[in-house]
């Protein structure tokens, strides 16, 4: 005798819908801050562009985030749980877009704290121990390969948080602490020209980071893998 056909396991009452594993949904939280493709916010100039910034450096703040080193309650509780290869996809897609800079308010200031900003930017401060800022993030300011953020189309209110948030510890790095030393070494109204002059001026028509080689200046001798980097 034979058998009849089973019939289709009906699904569970009230059982959630699979959610597609694409890539975008996996920056779905993302996106829904940093914009559809990491352009930035365009409701909040302290939310930074996250496109085409090097994915050494976007991996490894997403990994600070996750540790405390970093710290911003929703971005570490949005990565809280994920695993380092799921990090890795976001870094990896966010570094490939390649979308326009928008413009940005410019701060009022004085012609002075320009002049001294674009000292701080391209030549640094000797007598307080403060290099360059193109000495690391490159001759263009738009980062080096693979670690080195770009630091041109920032907002200027961006900038002058993360400054402050280095100096403060709010946001930390296992080795080298090299910004750490920086911003501590500048005076605050440093930080303000500094972050002034970034903002001022448009951003270059390549904005891809530079290729490792060229960075052709050493770093300081306190900026060493491994050191802290601190003042003694």
């Amino acid at each position: 005798m034979g058998h009849a056909p089973m019939a289709a396991t009906p699904p569970q009452a009230g059982a959630a819908p699979a959610i597609p594993d694409t890539m975008q949904q996996r920056v779905a939280a993302c996106t829904s801050c940093h914009g559809a493709h990491g352009e930035g916010s365009p409701d909040s100039v302290a939310i930074p562009r996250l496109a085409g910034k090097p994915a050494g450096y976007l991996l490894q703040q997403l990994e600070y985030f996750q540790s405390g080193q970093r710290r911003h309650a929703p971005m570490e509780y949005v990565v809280r749980q994920l695993g380092p290869a799921y990090l890795r996809d976001i870094a990896g897609y966010f570094a490939k877009q390649d979308v326009p800079y928008r413009k940005l308010p410019v701060p009022a200031v004085s012609a002075d704290t320009l002049r001294r900003g674009e000292q701080l930017v391209l030549r640094g401060d000797s007598t307080r121990g403060v290099p360059s800022c193109v000495s690391c993030h490159g001759a263009r300011l738009t980062g080096v390969e693979p670690m080195m953020p770009g630091l041109m189309g920032l907002s200027y209110d961006y900038l002058d948080t993360q400054l402050v948030s280095w100096r403060t510890r709010q946001r930390a790095a296992e080795g080298p602490y090299c910004m750490g030393v920086v911003a501590n070494r500048m005076r605050e109204s440093d930080i303000t020209a500094v972050s002034a002059w970034l903002a001022s001026h448009e951003p270059p028509a390549d904005m891809h980071p530079a290729p490792a080689s060229a960075q052709t200046e050493p770093l300081p001798g306190w900026c060493v893998m491994g050191k802290s980097g601190a003042d003694r």
